[in-house]
């Protein structure tokens, strides 16, 4: 009898020695810096978990080759976070024993080589009131590849009376993150206390921000503004709407969809407004927009997947153009859908409004844009839905973690938004 019970008890520790080993796995990789190209030595590497309120359950140092290692007390899911020179990079904890590399970049508050390719703004107008959606587009070309980074990484100006709605952010790799504007000299002028890091291959830095304009006679004069030159100023307005430029301004009208009027200014420079007079009332369609890939983000689409043809898009989409290319062709999912966000994302901002909140008309319509823009979808695996909310939900909650170190989210909403996206977080784990 003591045999067997020895020899119970010696399984049972086998037992949970092997899970023991099985949920003491470890992340393991090397961080280089991109700008030098050598090991980043010296940077602190973070391992958190998402499901514990983004606390830190384990710390390392990258040694002289830029390596390091992590041991993950449970199955996950984790972020790896590094931090160079004050800026944080992360990624998604790899599973498997996949290598957790990770480029970081040098950085400077003001990056030769940063300029923003395109400044889109779309117009919408209904019961007295003018609501804008801004996207500006930013390349970080710097060489050697440096991140331009501080309190006023990016800087916009806006009309004096504009009321902000929201905004939001998005990485050369990564989500859009919602983000709180920081005032910065006059009134309408703000900074993105955001990264601009340098592009990956295409992609670059994305701002945008949504704000509503008081619209007495349906008539206002709009005095558009860059901080730093700008290839491209484009604006887009419903048909019903119309468009009067200034006499100074050299906007031009280009090719567009049957139900979107786009003008289009080359070579904006700070100091030199562009003015133009918007009058009348409407709301750009929503239906019929077109159809990108499953899981592409408006305005990309996946490597090695031919563009779409005008058949792609019901209702005639924005077109090629017959004689002149159109500068914004390239963002016409983006411009379409200019409030269009991840609706992971979308969501995630919405819940840290107060109760009664009740958004613009801009606001309101992303969900419509978004259900538009993407329409019926090659089907998905379920499994790939689940992953691709994850990262969303997971990049969320790093975002409000870096708002609460930063000062700029309130400890009420904090606590708020952390609780909620927590539970959404575990409700999809537990799909998986």
């Amino acid at each position: 009898m003591k045999t067997s019970t020895t020899k119970f008890a010696t399984f049972a520790l086998n037992l949970l020695f092997t899970a023991a080993i099985a949920h003491a796995a470890s992340v393991t990789g090397t961080v280089t810096d991109k700008t030098t190209g050598k090991p980043a030595s010296g940077d602190t590497v973070v391992l958190v978990d998402v499901q514990a309120g983004m606390g830190e359950v384990s710390t390392a140092t990258t040694d002289a080759h830029g390596k390091y290692t992590l041991k993950e007390p449970g199955p996950g899911p984790y972020l790896v976070r590094v931090t160079h020179q004050g800026s944080p990079y992360f990624i998604a904890a790899p599973q498997g024993g996949a290598p957790g590399d990770i480029p970081v970049f040098d950085v400077a508050q003001k990056v030769q080589g940063v300029f923003i390719e395109a400044d889109v703004i779309q117009f919408e107008a209904a019961n007295g009131q003018l609501t804008v959606a801004e996207r500006y587009f930013v390349h970080n070309n710097s060489t050697p590849p440096t991140t331009q980074w501080s309190t006023k990484s990016f800087e916009i100006i806006l009309p004096a009376d504009a009321i902000v709605d929201a905004a939001e952010a998005h990485r050369p790799t990564g989500l859009p993150t919602s983000l709180k504007l920081d005032p910065d000299g006059p009134k309408g002028h703000y900074a993105f206390n955001f990264p601009i890091q340098p592009d990956d291959g295409e992609k670059d830095t994305q701002f945008q921000i949504s704000y509503h304009l008081p619209y007495a006679g349906e008539k206002y004069t709009f005095k558009a503004q860059v901080t730093m030159p700008a290839d491209n100023v484009g604006v887009l307005l419903p048909k019903s709407m119309t468009f009067t430029p200034n006499a100074d301004a050299t906007f031009k009208s280009v090719q567009e969809d049957p139900g979107v009027q786009t003008f289009v200014s080359k070579n904006a420079t700070p100091g030199k407004p562009l003015e133009f007079t918007i009058s009348g009332a409407g709301s750009v369609p929503r239906e019929q927009q077109g159809t990108p890939q499953a899981g592409a983000m408006p305005g990309q689409q996946d490597a090695g997947q031919p563009a779409a043809g005008p058949s792609a898009t019901p209702g005639g989409g924005i077109g090629a153009p017959i004689d002149t290319p159109d500068p914004l062709s390239k963002y016409k999912w983006w411009i379409l859908g200019s409030l269009a966000i991840l609706l992971a994302a979308g969501a995630a901002f919405f819940l840290r409004k107060p109760p009664g909140y009740v958004p613009s008309g801009a606001v309101a319509a992303s969900t419509a844009a978004v259900s538009a823009n993407y329409g019926p979808t090659p089907a998905t695996s379920s499994a790939a839905k689940s992953t691709s909310l994850l990262n969303a939900l997971k990049e969320e909650l790093f975002a409000i973690e870096s708002e609460k170190i930063n000062g700029t989210i309130t400890p009420e909403e904090y606590a708020s938004v952390k609780s909620a996206l927590e539970i959404v977080l575990k409700r999809a784990l537990k799909r998986q």
